[in-house]
């Protein structure tokens, strides 16, 4: 196993070049898979070595519920500073166990309040609440439903409203919240992935611009639409809704929507910018993986060997 146990920790530094570049240069669905899938696969790896390293850890410690050829002298020696690394991941992985536990329940617990919210009115496709405040967003459910109030809608001309509503459909029909939740769950196993939750929001708006532009046939009008609401939005009730004119920032938004139509290619040119960040957090992502899967199966067999039957 030796020091390779330790790489998946910080090898979520190999991705942070493609997080601002594939916002700039993918289709922003190619952009939001890309990232959230480097991102889940780092964080599970990052999570299962701090895991394989507590085995060691808590094997040292008196009174552990563990065989006790856990703590067999090769058990310790198959990961390096285990006295030290070993003990610490315990603390760690509490933390990033509890921390991705509170971001599911917080995710779940806006939805159910923003549930509650429309619980009086009829159970149309489109919610409009009586409120002066501006904003609106895709509230997933049985059924999915868009959200706007009348402080929103007061604020855009008809066209506008279409263009708000054809985003706010997008955001449902392609499931973004997944993409939300997966990455904010991910960043929360492993700071270091901070970056490409951020990328992700910012690009699953633009894919939900996109997407409008397309449905609409005018992407000057949805750039309008956008900017407008970010002028009055007040942002949207939490962060696992997705709101029309949030996240930003909003400039970029609207300089997309106003240029041409992004390239529907998936995968970027190798020799580009985008295209070797997007080959290194690819590496960086691979390595992960079998660091892991490596660490895993002789930490196993070392184990096997080491229990008594």
């Amino acid at each position: 196993m030796g020091v390779f146990v330790f790489l998946p920790l910080v090898l979520p530094l190999s991705a942070w070049p493609i997080a601002r570049l594939a916002e700039q240069h993918l289709h922003p669905r190619a952009a939001t898979w890309l990232l959230t899938v480097v991102a889940v696969v780092l964080a599970v790896c990052s999570t299962l070595c701090l895991a394989l390293v507590m085995v060691v850890g808590t094997a040292q410690l008196p009174g552990n519920p563990l065989p006790d050829g856990w703590s067999h002298a090769e058990v310790r020696e198959a990961v390096p500073f285990d006295e030290v690394a070993g003990k610490a991941s315990i603390p760690a992985l509490a933390a990033a166990l509890a921390c991705c536990a509170w971001t599911a329940w917080r995710h779940r617990r806006v939805r159910l309040r923003a549930l509650q919210a429309l619980a009086d009115l009829s159970p149309k496709r489109v919610a409009v609440l009586p409120d002066d405040v501006p904003y609106a967003y895709a509230l997933p459910g049985k059924p999915d439903r868009v959200v706007a109030t009348t402080g929103m809608l007061h604020k855009l001309t008809s066209s506008e409203r279409r263009a708000l509503f054809a985003h706010e459909r997008a955001h449902l029909a392609c499931r973004h919240h997944r993409f939300v939740l997966a990455v904010q769950i991910a960043a929360r196993a492993n700071p270091f992935l901070r970056p490409l939750r951020t990328a992700v929001g910012y690009s699953i708006e633009r894919w939900a611009d996109e997407e409008a532009a397309a449905r609409i046939g005018d992407r000057r009008l949805v750039a309008r639409a956008v900017g407008r609401a970010a002028l009055v939005s007040r942002g949207t009730p939490g962060t696992a809704l997705a709101g029309f004119a949030a996240p930003g920032p909003v400039p970029r938004r609207v300089a997309a929507l106003l240029g041409p139509t992004p390239s529907p290619r998936n995968w970027p040119p190798v020799f580009t910018a985008v295209g070797l960040a997007a080959w290194a957090a690819a590496a960086g992502t691979t390595a992960s993986a079998l660091s892991s899967a490596n660490a895993a199966v002789s930490l196993f067999l070392i184990l096997e060997e080491a229990t008594p039957l």
